[in-house]
């Protein structure tokens, strides 16, 4: 009695599909989803004002060494010394 069955759960979305109509619960879906995407936009915007990126390190070890053009590869060398 205490748990819910799969028409216990078909009888509440018809319920609200009748109360609330199709055309505003997809409103509703449609605004939960721009609020996850700017949730995620400002997380983003918040790690980019801190100067560490953790999804690309490399970047955020010398950005000045960055290259604007994608076909240019820039490569450091350095002497390696034997003993």
């Amino acid at each position: 009695m205490g748990s819910m069955s799969i028409w216990h759960w078909v009888i509440v979305l018809v319920v609200v599909v009748l109360l609330f109509g199709t055309k505003k619960l997809g409103n509703v879906g449609s605004d939960i989803g721009k609020a996850v995407k700017g949730f995620k936009d400002g997380v983003k915007g918040e790690e980019e004002k801190s100067g560490a990126n953790p999804a690309n390190p490399a970047s955020a070890v010398n950005p000045a060494q960055q290259v604007a053009d994608k076909s240019t590869i820039d490569v450091e060398t350095r002497e390696k010394h034997r003993s």
